[in-house]
């Protein structure tokens, strides 16, 4: 198996346990669990290949992905009570989001983009499942405001690893771009980084 392949099985499949684990937190039954697992699991991707021009979406034309996906949320919702959630949901969503960095910017590359489009289908890869996630558990997805910790930014620069290295060494490119992902997330969560937000007018007390 190529390791694209193999990043596309383990991408999935965390995104998929990301998914199901938000659903769980959020009290879903289990055809909830299932339904997060899935368009978390493939709705960044399918984004990207819409974005890409490749119909339909490769991740809605693979079986064996899908119950791997379905697989991975009846998983979720039968073991979750062993699972410590809020440090696997962080793990998990740091190893997707890398994962799907990289490969989106592979997919860019592949189709002809440049380098912002290629950076633009790596993020989306890499954060659209998540969005989708958050919006349908009825929360305001967290790439909008997230405070010490970098996501879309992240991806964003795997992504641009990824598509620098590309020319050097396919494989090079996608262990680089997931790592660099992972890095800088982690990283900014160490540090407590944060991103320029709106200054918040006198005498109003700023959101939590």
């Amino acid at each position: 198996m190529a390791i694209d392949e193999v990043l596309v099985l383990l991408g999935t499949v965390t995104f998929a346990i990301t998914g199901a684990l938000v659903a769980i937190e959020k009290r879903f039954d289990i055809v909830g669990v299932l339904v997060l697992a899935f368009v978390t699991a493939i709705g960044g991707g399918s984004i990207r290949d819409v974005i890409a021009g490749n119909l339909p979406p490769a991740s809605l034309t693979d079986e064996v992905l899908l119950w791997v996906v379905f697989a991975t949320g009846v998983a979720v919702f039968a073991l979750h009570r062993v699972v410590p959630q809020g440090r696997a949901l962080y793990t998990f969503d740091t190893a997707s989001l890398a994962i799907f960095a990289a490969l989106g910017a592979q997919r860019g590359v592949e189709v002809g983009f440049g380098f912002w489009g290629t950076v633009f289908a790596g993020a989306v890869s890499g954060v659209g499942g998540g969005i989708i996630r958050d919006v349908l558990a009825g929360e305001v997805p967290t790439v909008l405001y997230r405070s010490g910790d970098f996501y879309a930014t992240a991806a964003v620069v795997g992504a641009a690893v990824t598509f620098l290295l590309l020319p050097v060494d396919p494989m090079l490119a996608l262990v680089a771009g997931t790592s660099v992902t992972a890095a800088v997330r982690i990283g900014s969560r160490l540090a407590g980084a944060q991103l320029p937000v709106p200054r918040t007018p006198p005498g109003e007390v700023p959101d939590a």
